[in-house]
């Protein structure tokens, strides 16, 4: 962009920044409520977090400034909301994901499912997005794609080379799979040749630039070129889909977990095994009908390949299932640093399940003060603390622990951190200002609507807003307003903000809408206008996945045909039932 529009833009921002408290400032001048007051925070932090005129985290520090200076809360107490049970459990996932990245786990995973399902282009990307979708399920969707891409990569360009074409991005050397990108350098590389005046970006437009030119695919044909693309988007899309799978997948389903716990503290529905269960089928359910859906819209509507067998292989496939075999052969036999890494991870995942499963006593009913004192994230922060503790090598070497607070550091999103602490003072202040209250009054027509119709129009209208918007920043919006909704029509809050939680995830439109999406663009495989025609199809099909499921094994799973104990009742309002 060139200099003069960067500055252009800048000043735009200040100008926006400026002009938004102005516009806004008639709500507690001439409310002088509490409700007024409160209402002025929430829309200016909204308008903030969708223009991004200043970094998202940032703007989640204004509650710290202006609930104690309109008297809404004290400045004790805004502070305390910023450190939860949700920072804890995500310090506990990103030290075991840390650990599963620093000694390679994540490949043999990726490239061991890869082998199972086949090299046929189409078993080739159903292998591809089942292994990104189940590492997003345990690390950061950004971190699976670019676990999961460079080895796509490579596996295109050999592909290419076995028939005689040129590979796409091989002039560009940071795409190789020897010489992967590292996104934190990345970050600190486009600050510093940004101009002064440049504005904020997103992380989603610092992956766009890791790449200083767009690569254009040299494939001849185009049906080169269409596999080329399949396989790209369909690494973006699983790493999102697989995500929802699990409450540490994604950050909006740490944010809506900890609402429920801040908001309803005498739920505890919302627990590891319960969301997997709910989840898991959403995601598998997602991920078989995007494979379809991509399928025929890049490669064909021929799907005879399902049923045929023993049909000699191409010089294509053969040439994949070379590359695959040799980088899984490269790995060399399981390392003891990667078999403690699974263990460790698989006993994390064990406990998650049998804390609490619900149908039956877990380990933390054993003890009474286990019962109502540990929690998921007691798990996670107790295993990844041992990982700073546990020896990578034999006693016959120097010592180095499993993981080192580099390793941590570099994968531990701080920003989202600040972020999700903004939202849940955001959402403490809407409770004590009586702003949710209010809300819930002013929804009260809505109970005249079908509540499958209400659920499905806030879906549609998260799905769009979180195309534009960071997702953690558009759950943290809609969660305090969807709360009071649920309550004021006199239904399970469950349903409602499930689903608009998993929906906050389908962002899959344009490139800048999430960075897996970014990432996956620079390669230059893809252009604007597929991931438009791609993603409507797959944002169709996880919003329908996500209705399916609250109206079908989401019922018994949550009781969500009726109104729960824990959930206020507001008298004089009507009341319907799923």
């Amino acid at each position: 962009m060139p200099a003069f529009a960067l500055g252009l833009w800048s000043y735009r921002s200040v100008a926006l920044a400026a002009a938004t408290p102005l516009l806004l400032l008639p709500l507690p001048l001439i409310g002088r409520t509490k409700v007024a007051e409160c209402a002025f925070v929430l829309l200016l932090m909204a308008v903030y977090w969708l223009t991004e005129v200043m970094p998202l985290s940032m703007t989640a520090m204004l509650p710290a400034v202006l609930f104690p200076l309109f008297g809404i809360m004290k400045s004790s107490e805004v502070a305390s909301m910023y450190f939860k049970d949700f920072h804890f459990l995500l310090v506990g996932v990103i030290c075991v994901a840390s650990a599963v990245e620093r000694w390679g786990l994540h490949r043999r995973v990726a490239l061991r499912l890869v082998m199972l399902v086949g090299v046929d282009p189409a078993w080739l990307m159903l292998g591809f997005m089942s292994g990104c979708a189940f590492l997003s399920m345990w690390v950061h969707n950004t971190s699976a794609v670019t676990m999961v891409m460079p080895i796509v990569e490579a596996m295109i360009q050999q592909v290419l080379k076995a028939e005689g074409e040129p590979a796409a991005g091989e002039d560009n050397a940071g795409l190789q799979l020897d010489e992967r990108v590292e996104l934190e350098e990345e970050k600190d590389r486009v600050s510093t040749e940004q101009q002064p005046d440049a504005p904020e970006q997103t992380d989603a437009h610092i992956q766009m630039q890791t790449v200083s030119e767009p690569v254009v695919t040299a494939c001849r044909t185009r049906r080169d070129q269409l596999m080329c693309k399949a396989l790209s988007i369909s690494i973006a899309y699983s790493s999102n889909i697989g995500g929802i799978a699990t409450l540490p997948g994604t950050s909006p389903n740490l944010i809506f977990s900890e609402y429920i716990n801040q908001i309803y503290p005498e739920c505890n529905c919302i627990n590891f095994g319960n969301w997997l269960l709910l989840c898991l089928p959403v995601s598998v359910l997602m991920l078989l009908l995007s494979w379809i859906w991509l399928h025929w819209l890049f490669i064909g509507s021929d799907f005879s390949f399902l049923w045929r067998c023993g049909r000699e292989r191409s010089e294509r496939a053969k040439a994949a299932s070379r590359v695959i075999e040799e980088e899984y052969r490269a790995l060399g036999p399981m390392s003891p640093q990667e078999v403690l890494t699974q263990s460790v991870f698989l006993l994390m995942v064990l406990l998650w399940l049998s804390r609490d499963p619900g149908f039956l006593p877990g380990w933390a009913s054993l003890l009474p003060q286990f019962s109502s004192c540990t929690t998921d994230a007691t798990v996670a922060l107790l295993l990844g603390l041992l990982l700073f503790i546990i020896p990578a090598h034999g006693p016959n070497n120097k010592f180095e622990a499993m993981i080192r607070w580099t390793d941590f550091q570099a994968s531990m999103p701080w920003e989202v951190a600040l972020l999700v602490g903004g939202g849940f003072a955001l959402a403490e202040g809407t409770k004590v200002s009586g702003l949710s209250s209010w809300v819930a009054e002013l929804l009260t027509p809505l109970g005249d609507l079908p509540v499958l119709a209400t659920v499905a129009v806030a879906c549609v209208i998260v799905t769009t807003v979180t195309e534009v918007a960071s997702n953690a920043a558009t759950i943290t919006v809609f969660l305090p307003v969807l709360g009071p909704l649920a309550e004021a029509i006199h239904v399970n809050p469950l349903y409602i903000l499930i689903p608009t939680t998993l929906c906050t995830s389908f962002s899959f439109l344009l490139p800048v809408s999430n960075p897996p999406n970014a990432v996956v663009f620079a390669y230059g495989h893809l252009s604007t206008v597929d991931m438009v025609k791609a993603g409507l199809g797959v944002n169709l099909i996880g919003v329908l996945a996500v209705l399916l499921a609250v109206t079908t094994w989401g019922v018994p799973l949550f009781s969500l045909d009726s109104y729960p104990d824990w959930a206020p009742v507001l008298p004089g309002f009507n009341s319907t039932a799923p």
